[in-house]
């Protein structure tokens, strides 16, 4: 078995998207457990994916929303100060994100969606990573099925309230 000490974390950028009633956009998951079953089930995440190689972060969180949620209907709003990681639980090290990470560290980012929900398309980027997406409170982004990363998204809605906001 592979030690998780001795990989690194996967760069990533994830983005909270707020709409002008201050909503943030949540996506359900197609490789997990609910994905194709009724809106309650499933596990839910807000745009985020890897940094390619001697790409800015700014910019990765820009492509991902497009791939991810088929938009560039947004605009940098504001930044987490510091790169957020997790660590994979113990039965995906060595299978999940091509076996050679332990998890990941992330820069996250508020965006300010400026388009109309017929903008969002979850079908522009195959295979879809999404089947569902909705607005949620940014205080009940914590409380959904987030998975592994419920600590993360805890403190994302802390930080990013100020955006939780109309516009």
């Amino acid at each position: 078995m592979t030690d998780p000490a001795t990989l690194p974390y996967r760069p990533n950028v994830g983005a909270l998207v707020f709409n002008r009633q201050g909503m943030v956009l949540v996506a359900r998951r197609t490789d997990m457990p609910g994905a194709g079953g009724p809106p309650d089930e499933g596990v839910w995440q807000c745009p985020q994916g890897g940094i390619d190689e001697g790409e800015a972060p700014e910019a990765a969180v820009l492509r991902e929303v497009r791939e991810e949620i088929g938009t560039s209907a947004v605009q940098v709003i504001g930044a987490y100060p510091e790169w957020l990681s997790y660590d994979l639980p113990a039965h995906l090290i060595g299978r999940a994100l091509g076996g050679r990470y332990r998890g990941q560290t992330q820069r996250w980012f508020a965006l300010r969606f400026t388009g109309q929900d017929a903008d969002i398309r979850l079908d522009t980027h195959l295979p879809a990573e999404f089947d569902l997406w909705k607005w949620v409170r940014l205080e009940q982004l914590p409380h959904l099925n987030v998975g592994i990363k419920k600590e993360i998204y805890t403190k994302l809605a802390d930080y990013f309230a100020r955006y939780a906001v109309a516009a």
